[in-house]
């Protein structure tokens, strides 16, 4: 697979998990389906070039970092799912799941 398409599907499936916590309840998530779905992040993050990774990474650390916030309340700071989630953090997490202050790329 293409390095391109390998960098796309990981940030699709980032975003769609942001998407699929956010502002959930614990009846709403499906623990073994999430559970699932952040270890093949981790899988595929670990597979991402170093270089790319660490282009990728401040958006990733968004991303990711909202998933985490809105986890934690739910699950708990040392949940093994968040703390999976956290090893793919490299910078501040955002202090909100609803912290989407950012100025878009495609925007100036």
């Amino acid at each position: 697979m293409h390095l391109n398409s390998q960098i796309y599907e990981f940030a699709a499936s980032a975003g769609a998990f942001e998407g699929y916590v956010y502002h959930r309840s614990m009846e709403d998530i499906d623990l073994e389906a999430l559970s699932n779905w952040v270890n093949n992040l981790q899988k595929a993050y670990a597979y991402l070039p170093d270089d790319v990774r660490a282009q990728v990474q401040p958006a990733c650390d968004r991303t990711l970092g909202r998933a985490i916030q809105s986890l934690k309340p739910l699950l708990g700071a040392q949940s093994e799912i968040v703390v999976k989630l956290q090893f793919m953090i490299a910078g501040k997490l955002p202090a909100t799941p609803d912290d989407f202050n950012k100025d878009k790329w495609f925007e100036h």
